[in-house]
């Protein structure tokens, strides 16, 4: 990290950039965000490139989780930002007779992302696009463990954007460490729970409200579903949900399967010709399927498996190259519950079953961990259904699919890469009849994903022309 006190000067200059009020102009966010485009556009190639040497991952992946999203999301903003900017007519209380009301979206300041390496393009510019089109300034600290990406990401954003508003620092936990000490108007993190706490913990000392977006154990309720084909595709759409992201290195990848125990032989012969169907018979070899992000956390998650009981329960893969950062897709059948892979987030290409009596008893296993960021239901059955968005509680419930919630894109894969895309890698454009998706609203301290650009954003609310003479000046969170 550059020596401290120039950092410090850095960010009283943005700040007084900001208080120039620059980034509050329409045409300058708008400027902000074409310039994000266009760094999309000319710079894929090196994004691909990036993203296959920090963690292998094919660049039909690369474009569908990160590039793709990251256009949508730019496109919407650009759609969406005049009516982002203006204001709206606040309701009163019948008290203020003659007093109007409205309220003015206002940008927050200086904004500091940390992000995380699994997805490192998406995870840094998703919130970046929001804290833009919002008019704030921003400070990214990309992860240390993407080394390539965070690279990437320091040269081309200092091409593309303005320098007085956004900056890149790159560095390890002490870089970090510095950063959360400096004054902040808003911090955006996305991690692990450990790091979350810690961000948490600074943030008091400003007072500085924070967004984090962490992790956990996401559910796939897998129902006894009649038909054949239907059978096919939920299972194909499991194991895309589980190893086609990042090799199951994301927060929204399915982490276990509850099925009923008389349904998990079918289960597990299916996803072991799903996998050789998605990936080849071979997946090390066929490059189908990201690599683990360095070898520490290859190292945990090959330690799952060494417990006796755990390594007992695996009915298919497991196997570990440690030179190449490679786990082959792996399934086990009711690993203890006490065991470390069902109580932490799994993170990596390991699927346990857990087997119940009856699916219904599933809603009760759910309830007994900590909140999910997201539940994966496969059923046809409308009661199951009600009762999976009713009496369970996590950030989205999904119908029948996964990832969907907030990948569902395809049509922008480009020309050239349509090639070199297989229907099987994705698994979500058959029966898409079975699909439907239930976001659920952030209220009671749920934490919805959508909508960036609103999260940078504060409301006044001013009243004026009051015949009472009232005053009011209110800031909404």
């Amino acid at each position: 990290m550059e020596n401290f006190r120039d950092f410090e000067r850095d960010l009283g200059e943005m700040r007084e950039y900001y208080s120039q009020g620059k980034t509050k102009e329409a045409s300058w966010r708008k400027s902000q965000l074409k310039g994000l485009l266009t760094l999309l556009k000319e710079k894929e190639g090196d994004i691909l490139n990036a993203l296959k040497q920090d963690l292998g991952k094919h660049q039909v992946e690369t474009f569908r989780d990160e590039i793709g999203t990251l256009i949508k999301t730019l496109n919407l903003a650009l759609e969406s930002l005049r009516e982002w900017m203006s204001g709206r007519k606040a309701k009163l209380p019948r008290i203020a007779l003659l007093t109007s009301a409205e309220i003015v979206p206002e940008p927050l300041g200086l904004v500091l992302i940390i992000s995380s390496w699994n997805f490192p393009f998406g995870l840094s510019l998703e919130p970046m696009i929001g804290a833009l089109a919002a008019g704030n300034t921003v400070v990214l600290k990309p992860s240390e463990l993407a080394p390539a990406s965070a690279s990437l990401l320091a040269t081309a954003l200092s091409t593309y954007l303005d320098n007085k508003a956004v900056k890149v620092i790159q560095g390890g936990p002490s870089v970090g460490e510095q950063l959360l000490q400096q004054r902040w108007d808003k911090i955006f993190f996305t991690g692990s729970a450990r790091v979350g706490r810690i961000v948490m913990s600074a943030a008091v000392k400003h007072l500085t409200p924070i967004t984090l977006e962490l992790g956990g154990k996401c559910p796939a309720v897998l129902d006894y579903l009649s038909s054949s084909w239907d059978i096919k595709v939920a299972v194909k759409r499991i194991v895309y949900g589980k190893y086609g992201c990042c090799a199951g290195q994301a927060c929204i990848a399915i982490d276990y399967i509850l099925v009923e125990k008389k349904f998990t032989r079918t289960v597990v012969e299916l996803m072991k010709s799903m996998i050789k169907e998605m990936f080849g018979e071979n997946p090390k070899e066929s490059h189908s399927i990201a690599r683990i992000i360095n070898k520490q956390h290859l190292l945990r998650l090959k330690n799952l498996l060494k417990d006796p009981h755990v390594d007992a329960s695996t009915v298919y893969g497991g196997s570990v190259d440690e030179d190449n950062l490679f786990i082959e897709p792996t399934i086990l059948v009711d690993p203890p519950l006490q065991a470390e892979i069902m109580t932490d987030e799994i993170f990596g290409p390991l699927l346990p079953i857990i087997t119940l009596e009856k699916i219904e008893d599933s809603i009760q296993f759910i309830n007994s961990k900590p909140k999910a960021l997201a539940i994966y239901c496969f059923t046809k059955n409308k009661t199951l259904q009600r009762r999976m968005i009713s009496e369970t509680s996590s950030g989205s419930v999904t119908f029948n699919d996964t990832i969907i919630q907030v990948c569902y894109h395809m049509q922008l894969i480009p020309s050239h890469l349509e090639e070199l895309l297989e229907v099987d890698l994705v698994g979500t454009m058959e029966s898409s009849h079975l699909t439907h998706s239930a976001m659920r609203k952030p209220l009671q301290g749920e934490v919805s994903l959508l909508n960036f650009g609103l999260d940078f954003l504060h409301g006044t609310i001013t009243s004026f022309n009051s015949w009472l003479l009232l005053s009011i000046s209110i800031i909404l969170d």
